[in-house]
């Protein structure tokens, strides 16, 4: 019996195998880089153990280093998670041979399954349907074809080549991204289908030689073949999920698997259905199966790896339908690159924050309020899960949570999400791999334009509000008060587009006398007191809402807008002001009143938009180059991102080598796009001067 157990992981799934354990009496020892030193499931864990490495990433990767932290701690078994070690067959062995219990399938299962070629030819003489695939770019003759990293998943090493013209440099690339992800760079290709759903069965099994299987989940919406909303049931006919779940269980058979497992299967059009890939693992989105069986999917894992058998005698039956999405540090308007900082608020109103099965809402985090998102790991940050007793009643409970959540310092992927939920087509299960593809107007932000003047007038109000109330004099006067009703307050914010200026006037029993705001105030924006230029820079009165003020506080603000009463929660963390409204979130940034000089930045100098490392560099100085054209491959959070010419013109300066690390800020490269340029020609990114 499992007394006291290591998670050889970090973030969300270390807290969320913690719970289970703590549930069944099992002690816990979590292990840390010194980046997570002060992180969530640090502080949760009976013992925690630091983890030495030249990198955050490389800590939890070192076997030798886990396997002592075991022999410290007096750990008598491993969790590996799911990430880093956790499909490792020379780290469960490892684990075996030192004694320990591994919470997982046996190491052979993982070595044979871990290599995707490999497993295709096994499964498939055991009748489970395939994908025809290569391994030589010169045998491929008919496209699409989707490029494929034979170690690990998680859509790293993954690329879809429609024409032969792109496939060496996108094997190329997938190798690049497999080798840094999983250490092995080995990639294949295969037949892409077009329009076809990601659907997977969750088995397991057991030392006793059974496998079953619990559910189907759908997992088609996708950013960068990576997961982003999950669900079951799948909604398919009864027939075609009982031929995925024999599929499933045949290949869980085949290998003698034992633990928690999934066997993901791509799903034609046409009905047809093939194998992709077996994780052999606990998968992230294991949540919607617990929340429609009521089952404990980490108390199956530990009792079966006590060798205890399978605790169900058949198939869970399934209650309602549950939705998952994984809310992560990324802006998708600007291809879903990482995003970092401090999370100065994170709350999702409603969900449980248990880590266990329940019906309605719950929230997995690796993150609580305070943590810093950084560079080092995926960009991921909690999952929200939803269950209702219909899929249309958990689509519309997910979307409100995600839309009243409060994410404060963080750029996240939360409007996008919203908008997949509610979106037409997710309604009508109008969903594949290609859904974003299609359907571009699910990243515009929640916040409509025209409503972004009214958050701007609420965050001048709650900090206005906010000065009066720590105030040492005259603090009974009402916020904004003026002993000369003709000059205006205003407040100068930075939004998504820019500079906005916020002007107002409150009169003498403190309701809103007039306001305005200029979304694109400048340097030269008119005086206060020139009220001639100032009604020039105001919208027709005609065509602005009739706004009154409600009430005005330091972290709420009340306004009537045409008789309509709407309530502004505003948070802030010092200069930055998060505004949540009825129609979505606005993150502004007060300027201030006298700002103090900075350094010039070169015209048409490229920032770094997060710390990372130029792994290459496409142009040299002197180039011409086109609008588009890739400038250089910046690698951050796993993966590689391209950067791309804003405008047409000529490359003046290239500060960084391939090779170089650099932080947020840094100049990567700087064109000049005068006419004096000359005529372009587009780049060839197929160089590589570096």
């Amino acid at each position: 019996m499992i007394k006291r157990l290591l998670v050889a992981n970090r973030g969300e799934i270390a807290r969320r195998v913690f719970a289970t354990c703590r549930t069944l009496g099992v002690q816990t020892v979590a292990v840390h880089s010194d980046a997570d030193a002060d992180a969530p499931f640090v502080a949760e864990a009976d013992q925690a153990v630091r983890l030495p490495g030249d990198t955050p990433a490389e800590t939890y990767l070192r076997v030798e280093k886990i396997l002592d932290a075991a022999r410290r701690s007096g750990a008598d078994a491993v969790h590996p998670g799911y990430g880093f070690l956790a499909e490792n067959a020379e780290f469960a062995a490892a684990v075996t041979d030192a004694g320990l219990t591994w919470v997982g399938p046996p190491a052979k299962v993982i070595a044979a399954m871990g290599d995707k070629l490999a497993a295709k030819a096994l499964l498939a003489e055991a009748g489970v349907p395939m994908l025809p695939s290569w391994t030589d770019t010169g045998e491929v003759t008919d496209f699409p074809v989707l490029v494929k990293a034979s170690a690990g998943g998680g859509g790293r090493g993954m690329r879809v080549v429609r024409d032969a013209a792109g496939l060496s440099e996108a094997v190329a690339s997938a190798r690049r991204e497999a080798a840094a992800a999983f250490g092995d760079g080995t990639v294949f290709i295969e037949r892409y289908v077009e329009r076809g759903r990601h659907v997977e069965v969750q088995i397991f099994g057991d030392t006793h030689g059974r496998v079953a299987a619990l559910g189907e989940r759908d997992c088609s919406i996708q950013r960068r073949h990576q997961k982003i909303v999950e669900e079951t049931p799948a909604v398919v006919d009864p027939e075609l999920r009982a031929r995925l779940h024999e599929a499933a269980v045949a290949a869980g058979r085949a290998v003698d698997y034992v633990g928690a497992g999934t066997v993901e299967f791509l799903l034609a059009p046409t009905g047809e259905f093939f194998f992709l890939e077996m994780n052999t693992r606990l998968q992230v989105e294991h949540p919607v199966t617990e929340a429609v069986t009521g089952l404990d999917l980490v108390r199956w894992q530990l009792l079966v790896a006590e060798g205890e058998p399978l605790p169900l005698g058949a198939t869970p039956p399934v209650d309602g339908h549950a939705i998952e999405v994984r809310l992560c540090a990324e802006d998708p308007a600007q291809a879903f690159r990482p995003a970092t900082g401090t999370l100065h608020r994170f709350a999702v109103p409603g969900a449980s924050g248990g880590f266990a099965p329940t019906k309605g809402l719950r929230l997995d985090s690796g993150v609580v309020d305070g943590s810093t998102v950084g560079v080092h790991y995926d960009s991921m940050l909690a999952k929200v899960v939803a269950w209702a007793p219909t899929r249309a009643e958990a689509t519309r409970a997910l979307a409100g949570a995600l839309a009243h959540a409060e994410i404060h310092g963080v750029t996240t992927n939360r409007d996008l999400l919203v908008r997949v939920l509610r979106s037409p087509e997710f309604g009508a299960v109008r969903i594949d791999t290609g859904f974003l593809d299609r359907h571009p107007e699910v990243f515009a932000p929640l916040l409509p334009a025209d409503r972004l003047p009214l958050a701007a007038l609420a965050a001048a109000l709650a900090s206005a509000a906010a000065r009066r109330a720590d105030a040492r004099v005259l603090a009974g006067l009402p916020s904004g008060w003026r002993n000369v009703p003709a000059v205006a307050q205003v407040s100068r914010f930075t939004g998504p587009d820019g500079e906005i200026e916020v002007r107002y006037r409150l009169d003498r029993t403190g309701g809103l006398a007039e306001w305005s705001v200029d979304p694109s105030a400048a340097d030269s924006a008119p005086e206060a007191g020139d009220p001639a230029a100032r009604s020039a820079a105001e919208p027709d009165p005609a065509e602005r809402s009739a706004v009154a003020l409600v009430e005005a506080a330091p972290a709420r603000v009340v306004l009537d807008v045409d008789g309509v009463r709407q309530a502004f929660r505003v948070h802030r963390a010092g200069s930055e002001v998060f505004v949540d409204g009825p129609d979505g979130a606005a993150s502004l940034v007060e300027l201030p009143r006298l700002p103090l000089p900075t350094a010039a930045v070169a015209a048409g100098s490229l920032l770094a938009p997060l710390p990372g490392a130029v792994t290459r560099v496409h142009v040299q100085v002197g180039q011409r180059v086109a609008a588009g054209a890739p400038l250089l491959t910046l690698e951050a959070m796993k993966l590689e991102h391209q950067v791309l010419a804003p405008t047409d013109g000529v490359v003046t300066e290239l500060p960084v080598p391939a090779g170089g690390q650099v932080r947020t800020g840094a100049v990567l490269a700087v064109i000049d796009d005068s006419p004096a340029a000359g005529d372009l020609t587009p780049s060839n990114p197929e160089e590589d001067p570096r």
